[in-house]
């Protein structure tokens, strides 16, 4: 994110990390058995969620796309390369037949879970049946207060990139309704920090 919390500029350009940190990021997806990611990243980046810049030969984790009316495109390159990487698309009862079906004949597998909004508890549930015990949430700030609110993190990692985005329609690290009271947030612990660039820090924390 940037100094001022965003995460994108206000017409949606997110190219925020350097190499080497785009390289962080690779490393860190090979530690784990799935990256989730919400809609919104998937229509604005088009990404591939895999460990291209890790240099290594461990499998792509699997990808798990939030998504609650399936507006996921099927020329987007998740989609292209549903039968080489694992996907899973998470939608509610408001999707389509039609869209499902297209979506699984990509190869990727679709989920039906929640009326209005995809109940994330239970996408969870069902990662831990597939044998996922370590997920990596990637955002956006919809999803990132999703996980948060639900008390379903147990570290979260925020890279500082020292640019100021401003705008108040500017996509922020965390979205959501947000709490009303400051006793009412999350608590953590800043356990690590780390000067990657001359320009961006990594902060570890955990959290209670």
């Amino acid at each position: 994110m940037s100094v001022d919390g965003k995460i994108a500029t206000r017409s949606g350009d997110s190219c925020i990390s350097s190499i080497v940190d785009l390289k962080r990021v690779h490393r860190l997806r090979t530690t784990v058995d799935a990256i989730m990611i919400g809609i919104q990243t998937v229509l604005t980046d088009d990404p591939m969620l895999d460990v291209r810049y890790a240099k290594t030969k461990k499998k792509n984790p699997a990808r798990i796309i939030i998504d609650s009316t399936a507006r996921i495109s099927l020329h987007s390159r998740i989609l292209k390369t549903a039968n080489e990487i694992q996907t899973v698309v998470a939608v509610t009862n408001r999707a389509s037949i039609a869209k499902i079906h297209k979506i699984e004949s990509t190869g990727a597998q679709v989920l039906v879970t929640g009326e209005k909004i995809v109940n994330i508890r239970s996408v969870f549930r069902h990662l831990e049946r597939l044998g996922f015990n370590r997920i990596l949430v990637e955002g956006g700030g919809e999803i990132n207060w999703s996980v948060l609110t639900l008390g379903m993190i147990d570290e979260m990692i925020v890279m500082v990139s020292s640019i100021v985005i401003g705008g108040r329609d500017a996509k922020t690290l965390v979205e959501g309704k947000g709490i009303s009271e400051i006793s009412s947030t999350k608590k953590m612990k800043l356990s690590r920090v780390q000067r990657q660039t001359l320009n961006e820090v990594v902060l570890y924390y955990q959290l209670f």
